[in-house]
């Protein structure tokens, strides 16, 4: 039974750690443990937007891997909706896939370049909406790509026809097309042009509005998640440095990390 409530995080990550082998010593005999993710907890509200900041290597993109079992977890707790999902099986971990979905960095590695647009957003609709047919999964996928700003009739394209922007789009497209209620945001724009950046990031603030959807935002730009996020997480070194409120956290900083990431804002 699931203990839903209004009151309490839609995800809540206690202690988590996700630890690597690195190789040393004769046939691996010396080898020792690193802890990418070290002891992190924090907590993500509904229809919330939190931002997870830190520099390339900092473990942030490896939290939101661990979430959707992208990356094996070693220690510690993940809950979503008041259920350990970090301790159910894959076959009961199955029905959070839909309610989970991920935004990847690159928007054209994470595209089968084989596959025709139609047919990479319906993909998922196929797994959680069995019972649409061909016609449902076409109307559906012209609609979710007039919500991103696409053409409807892109859909009988292919991903390399399109832009770094346009692929990103797509692949917002295709985390829709199950109904999420959360979506991990890793890195979404730090592959785009400047320009293209802020439209991506107006569009998931809109879909935030329209749809109600949480979601943590990876990043390690601090003023585009200062402009985006509710609340902000710092990390550096495996662990949360710092959090609180985007402003508070961006006009009054505590940890020098902090501190330092703001400093490199550019000033113009």
């Amino acid at each position: 039974m699931t203990n839903s409530s209004k009151s309490q995080p839609l995800l809540r990550v206690e202690n988590l750690v996700v630890s690597y082998r690195l190789s040393g010593g004769l046939f691996g005999s010396g080898a020792k443990m690193f802890n990418a993710v070290d002891s992190v907890s924090f907590e993500v509200g509904r229809g919330e937007i939190a931002g997870l900041v830190g520099e390339s290597g900092s473990g942030k993109t490896t939290i939101g891997r661990a979430i959707v079992r992208l990356a094996p977890i070693s220690g510690g707790k993940i809950f979503y909706d008041g259920v350990e999902i970090s301790a159910l099986g894959n076959a009961q971990f199955l029905p959070y896939r839909k309610k989970i979905q991920m935004i990847f960095q690159d928007p054209f590695n994470s595209l089968n370049p084989r596959m025709r647009i139609l047919d990479v957003i319906s993909e998922p609709m196929d797994i959680h909406f069995k019972q649409m047919n061909a016609e449902q999964k076409r109307e559906k996928t012209a609609y979710l790509l007039e919500r991103v700003g696409l053409k409807p009739d892109f859909m009988n394209r292919y991903p390399h026809e399109f832009s770094g922007g346009q692929r990103q789009r797509i692949g917002i497209a295709r985390a829709l097309a199950v109904e999420p209620e959360f979506l991990i945001c890793d890195e979404p724009v730090s592959a785009l042009d400047v320009s293209v950046q802020a439209q991506i990031v107006n569009l998931l603030e809109d879909l935030r509005r329209e749809f109600s959807i949480a979601m943590l935002f990876i990043a390690h730009d601090i003023a585009v998640v200062e402009y985006l996020s509710d609340r902000i997480f710092v990390m550096t070194g495996g662990k949360i440095v710092e959090s609180g409120p985007s402003v508070e956290i961006c006009t009054n900083p505590r940890d020098p990390y902090t501190k330092k990431l703001i400093s490199a804002v550019p000033k113009f």
